[in-house]
């Protein structure tokens, strides 16, 4: 018996240890490479040992310009589809956890099935109305499209949080003389706050990283980071990759901070309703 759970623990550890391999090193290759001297990037055999320099994030701030600005561009646009998507989200949570029917329960697994089809089965048809609209490359498509994106699992998420909120506390609070929007404002968003910051985290984590709509929605004044790494990509003059992976750390960089800071609301969020009685 010990045998087996002794085998059973080290095929965990190992499935473990192959996933960190698996996710950290090519972050760490990038981190690290954005540091060394150009030649030996890609010197064979890799070299270890090399004097840190930050000429590439040099010629990042002298060259490509646009990608500050795209950073910008990515922090307005993430910061207002994160505030968009957390009240709507919020808000058709407490519906959907106050109330009971068939409708409602019917809406609430359509919205699990659109959130599975892939985006890039909307934004065809979504591009000649946005053109009608005449809002393409501005901010407020992005931000008005990530927030749709995520309001779907957002409620699912923030139902699950309310669902623990006893009623008995709404009732009270109801006896007192308040409406629905003061139950939702001083009860509900107050109790349902770790249930607010894991929806948070994860239009953030979108939002910030997001290149297929940024892609076909927007041109030359609201480039978000991810398309301007792109275009570096893609550049006439070839592919400098200190530069590249200079920018690909200043991009990574924010959004592996905020995730590191909101962790615990991350995985409580991912295991909502998972020790629910």
């Amino acid at each position: 018996m010990r045998t087996d759970r002794l085998l059973i623990g080290l095929g965990k550890g190992l499935a473990v240890a192959l996933l960190l391999v698996w996710s950290l090193v090519p972050i760490a290759f990038v981190v690290v490479s954005s540091f060394k001297p150009g030649r030996d990037i890609f010197a064979v055999p890799a070299r270890y040992r090399f004097t840190p320099t930050l000429d590439h994030y040099g010629a990042l701030w002298g060259r490509w310009w646009v990608f500050v600005e795209g950073l910008w561009n990515s922090t307005l646009v993430t910061a207002g589809a994160t505030a968009l998507a957390v009240a709507a989200s919020t808000c058709a949570g407490y519906v959907y956890s106050r109330n009971a029917g068939r409708m409602l329960g019917a809406s609430l697994l359509f919205l699990i099935v659109v959130r599975l089809i892939p985006p890039i089965v909307i934004t065809l048809p979504l591009f000649p109305i946005i053109n009608a609209l005449q809002v393409n490359d501005t901010h407020l498509v992005l931000v008005v499209l990530y927030a749709t994106f995520f309001v779907s699992l957002g409620t699912v998420l923030m139902r699950t949080f309310i669902d623990q909120i006893p009623r008995e506390l709404d009732e009270a609070a109801q006896i007192d003389g308040a409406g629905r929007l003061a139950i939702l404002r001083r009860v509900i968003v107050p109790l349902a706050a770790p249930g607010i910051l894991a929806v948070a985290v994860f239009v953030v984590v979108f939002a910030w990283n997001e290149f297929l709509f940024a892609f076909i929605f927007t041109g030359t004044r609201t480039k978000t980071a991810p398309l301007v790494i792109s275009e570096m990509i893609g550049s006439i003059d070839g592919v400098d990759w200190g530069i590249l992976f200079a920018a690909s750390t200043v991009q990574l960089a924010p959004v592996l901070i905020f995730v590191i800071v909101m962790n615990r609301y991350l995985v409580a969020g991912l295991t909502a309703g998972a020790t629910k009685g």
